[in-house]
């Protein structure tokens, strides 16, 4: 199957999928189950794209599996975190706007939207299955992003929710582990992913360098549309204490952070000359 029909075809079931989806959420009056869609369509698109090549090669089979370990990870993390949580309070707070049509309004702004990002971010994965394939060391460059992105994810999320589950930390902010370095490890970790299967899509054939919209188009929604712009903006309004964390701690590449206030101050106190 050419290229563009199998763009076609895997646009189809994206929609599919999203309508479903919206479908259920008014049933259910729960928009964020689109939440929990996210990685596990990925992989959808994944097995469509190689199942539907004419001849997927076995660097292409190895890139499906690795992107089906991902997405069901991240589907299976926000099943054990948000099941029986009720509807995440980003949707809740857009359900609640008045004069707003939230059923109209999910289906193109939340559903909608959502599904065309994913079409958009999967380039790289739908070209791979059709690029006459061969690993090369630029390949072995793409494995090791996937690698060290996925284990960012899935270590700074593991750290957070323990930190989460004790009852004396609540409302506190976590900077320990990854999360001493950067305050979205898992959003990093997710960029260096989606970078992995772009390394591994032009390492296979240079001609699919265009697919770099992909990528580009996550790195945009991680850093400035749904990701570190939008999480911190509600978490300062909750958590007067974060302000500190963001002075000293990187945003989002991982780098050792400046001393908390309390410890500078003291520092500068113990060095003042003795009045």
């Amino acid at each position: 199957m050419d290229l563009a029909n199998l763009l076609l075809i895997n646009a189809c079931v994206v929609a599919g999928s999203m309508l479903t989806l919206w479908l259920l959420s008014l049933v259910l009056k729960d928009a964020s189950i689109v939440d929990l869609f996210w990685g596990f369509g990925f992989a959808v698109i994944s097995w469509i794209s190689l199942l539907l090549a004419s001849a997927p090669t076995t660097a292409a089979w190895v890139t499906t599996i690795l992107v089906t370990i991902w997405g069901c990870r991240l589907t299976g993390y926000l099943l054990w975190r948000n099941v029986g949580k009720g509807e995440d309070s980003r949707y809740a707070e857009m359900r609640e706007k008045p004069g707003r049509n939230f059923a109209l309004f999910s289906l193109v702004v939340i559903f909608g939207l959502q599904g065309t990002i994913m079409w958009i971010v999967s380039l790289p994965l739908q070209v791979i299955p059709t690029l006459d394939a061969s690993f090369s060391a630029l390949t072995a460059v793409g494995l090791l992003l996937w690698l060290v992105g996925v284990s960012f994810e899935t270590l700074g999320d593991y750290q957070l929710a323990r930190f989460k589950s004790d009852p004396q930390n609540r409302g506190k902010v976590f900077d320990g582990g990854l999360w001493h370095y950067t305050r979205h490890p898992n959003y990093f970790g997710d960029f260096l992913v989606w970078c992995g299967y772009y390394v591994i899509a032009i390492s296979f054939d240079a001609s699919a360098w265009w697919t770099i919209i992909g990528p580009a188009l996550m790195t945009f929604c991680l850093l400035w549309f749904s990701g570190v712009a939008h999480l911190e903006k509600r978490i300062q309004t909750r958590r007067p204490e974060y302000a500190d964390y963001i002075r000293r701690t990187s945003s989002f590449f991982p780098w050792p952070p400046a001393p908390k206030l309390e410890a500078a101050a003291a520092s500068s106190h113990s060095h003042s000359p003795t009045r």
